[in-house]
C-alpha cells in the first residue's frame, strides 16, 4: 500500500505476523525490505542503498535440481520476510549442500537419500538436525511448486543431541560478580542479561527509552514476543554506578553499539577472566528460568518473564532447577496438608470426658 508521506518507490504492508513493514520496489533493482521506521537516519540510509542497488543477474539451472530449487526458494515470501539474521544461518547451510548436490533431480530424492546423508553426520547431530530442518523446508517449497507430492524428510527422525548452553549456577554467577563489580560495563551486561532473560541480539537494542519508572518494556524478536518486566536492586544498582550509553545501555569503550558477534566475543572474554570459559551470555537467560522454577513460579508466571510461548519452551530452559529444592518445597506443602501425624487430635465428647472421670461409668 503506497502512503502519500513515504518516499519514491516505497510501499508500506503487513507481514505473516501482521506487522507493518516497509519496502523499496522499482522496476530493474531488488526488492529491498527496511529495518528501520520511515524518518530516521537510518532509514534513510538504507533508502539511499536501496537506490544505488542493482538487479543481480539471475541464474540459470536446469529444471527441477537443486540450483532451480534454492534459487525458487529464495524468491519465496517466507524467505523475504524471515530477518537477517536468520538468513545468513540458513544460506549458509543450504549453500554448502547446494554446492555438492545443486546438480541432483530433487524428484528422485527418497527418504532412504535424506537417511543416509544425515547418517554420514550422526559425529556432529546439532549439524545434522539443522540440514534435516532446512531440507524440510525445501521440499516443502517444492510440493508448493508441484516438483513433488511428499516430503522425504518428515519420515527420518532427528538425533539427540546435549542440553545446549550452560545454565550459570549460583557459585558461577558470585564468581563473576567477585571479577567484575557494580561500576563496570561487564557486570551491568551480566545484570541485563539476567534480569530480562534477553538473547544478546536483542538486549543490544535496549536502552532508556525501554524504561519506564523501574520497569522496562521488551521486546523477544526470535518469537515476536513482547515482556514487561520490572527492575530487581541489583539491576538498579548496576544502572546507577555505570549508567551505560544513551541510546543503548550496553556500548563498546569507543561509545559505539556492539554487533552481536562483537558483543559475544567481549563477553566471553569477561567469563574466562573470571574463571568461567563455559558459561555464555545465553547461559544467564537459561539462569533466570532455573531461579524462576526454584522461585516456585508458574509456568505462565515465567513465560512471563522469559518471552517464552509455550509451556513446554520455558520447561525446557527451567529443567537444570535444583530438583530436590523443589521437592522439598511440594512435599512440605503436601505434608502440611495430608500428614495425619500433624493433624491435632479431634475434641473429645463432654460425655465421655465426665464417664473417664467417674470411673467410666460402671456400676
Amino acid at each position: 500500500m503506497k502512503r502519500r508521506w513515504l518516499p519514491v518507490n516505497v510501499s508500506q504492508y503487513r507481514d505473516r505476523h501482521g506487522k507493518v513493514r516497509y519496502r523499496y520496489r522499482r522496476k530493474g533493482q531488488p526488492t529491498y525490505h527496511f529495518r528501520n521506521a520511515p524518518g530516521t537516519p537510518e532509514f534513510m540510509e538504507e533508502y539511499a542503498a536501496a537506490q544505488a542497488a542493482v538487479k543481480p543477474k539471475v541464474e540459470r539451472f536446469a529444471p527441477y535440481t537443486y540450483d532451480a530449487l534454492v534459487v525458487s526458494f529464495y524468491q519465496s515470501p517466507r524467505w523475504l520476510d524471515s530477518k537477517r539474521s536468520t538468513q545468513q544461518t540458513y544460506r549458509n547451510i543450504i549453500e554448502r549442500f547446494r554446492a555438492r548436490n545443486g546438480h541432483k533431480d530433487v524428484r528422485r530424492v527418497t527418504t532412504e537419500n535424506v537417511e543416509r546423508k544425515l547418517t554420514s553426520m550422526r559425529d556432529t547431530p546439532a549439524a545434522a538436525n539443522n540440514l534435516r530442518k532446512v531440507l524440510a523446508r525445501l521440499h516443502r517449497h517444492a510440493i508448493k511448486l508441484g516438483w513433488r507430492t511428499d516430503n522425504p524428510v518428515e519420515a527420518t527422525d532427528a538425533f539427540r543431541t546435549g542440553k545446549g548452553f550452560h545454565a550459570w549456577t549460583e557459585a558461577e554467577l558470585d564468581a563473576f560478580d567477585s571479577q567484575w563489580p557494580f561500576g563496570t560495563r561487564e557486570r551491568l551486561a551480566k545484570e541485563l542479561l539476567l534480569a530480562t532473560a534477553l538473547r544478546k541480539s536483542d538486549i543490544l537494542l535496549v536502552g532508556p527509552a525501554n524504561r519506564i519508572g523501574d520497569d522496562l518494556i521488551l521486546h523477544h524478536s526470535k518469537n515476536d514476543s513482547g515482556t514487561h518486566v520490572p527492575m530487581g536492586p541489583d539491576l538498579l544498582e548496576a544502572l546507577r554506578t555505570f549508567p551505560g550509553g544513551e541510546t543503548v545501555y550496553l556500548e563498546t569503550m569507543y561509545g559505539k553499539p556492539f554487533s552481536s558477534t562483537g558483543f559475544y566475543n567481549w563477553f566471553k572474554r569477561a567469563c574466562h577472566k573470571a574463571g568461567l570459559p563455559h558459561c555464555s551470555p545465553h547461559g544467564l537467560r537459561k539462569a533466570t528460568s532455573r531461579r524462576l522454577a526454584e522461585s516456585g513460579a508458574t509456568t505462565l508466571e515465567g513465560r512471563a518473564v522469559t518471552g517464552h510461548k509455550t509451556d513446554r519452551e520455558f520447561a525446557k530452559y527451567a529443567e537444570s532447577a535444583n530438583k530436590r529444592a523443589l521437592a522439598g518445597k511440594a512435599l512440605a506443602n503436601l505434608h502440611e496438608r495430608f500428614a495425619k501425624s500433624s493433624r491435632k487430635n479431634p475434641a473429645i465428647p463432654q460425655e465421655t470426658k465426665e464417664k473417664e472421670k467417674n470411673g467410666g461409668g460402671q456400676g
